[in-house]
């Protein structure tokens, strides 16, 4: 059997774990809780599919850091962005607002490519332009709709 700093009750941890609107937290919650009620490593494993390296590490970043430790930790890790700045989006919404320098649709690689010129990169992946248009105009109607083809849509 496992130990469970008491960091929080049995029934705060369960609190956490039903109410948590994050679901890597909510999942980590759930974790520590069926520890914290008497349950094996190999039983939490079997019931939430973690491995249960994963969760001896969750246990050990439970009991030495506290509940703050649980979560997706990725999203709390201070570091600024790095390629979808503020600024550079400011200008990519104004420059979405006219075609291409080839007089198509813009596309996430169009997008890219503009980004990488602003930037004085060599290139940025096609999924950072997708994903700064996205940011910039939710589905911008200057942008194609890559979705369907041709044919699926007339069908």
């Amino acid at each position: 059997m496992a130990t469970v700093c008491d960091h929080l009750s049995v029934e705060e941890l369960e609190e956490r774990f039903v109410g948590c609107q994050d679901a890597t937290a909510s999942r980590h919650f759930q974790v520590i809780w069926l520890l914290a009620r008497g349950h094996t490593v190999s039983q939490v494993s079997a019931t939430t599919a973690f491995g249960e390296r994963w969760i001896e590490q969750l246990l050990a970043r439970y009991n030495a850091e506290g509940p703050e430790a649980l979560g997706d930790l990725r999203r709390r890790n201070g570091a600024p962005a790095t390629i979808l700045k503020p600024g550079l989006l400011a200008r990519l919404r104004d420059r979405l607002g006219e075609p291409p320098a080839d007089g198509g649709l813009w596309s996430s690689s169009k997008v890219a490519a503009w980004m990488a010129s602003e930037l004085g990169l060599t290139s940025v992946a096609p999924q950072r332009g997708w994903r700064a248009e996205s940011r910039v105009a939710g589905q911008s109607e200057a942008f194609r709709d890559s979705g369907l083809s041709g044919a699926a849509k007339a069908r």
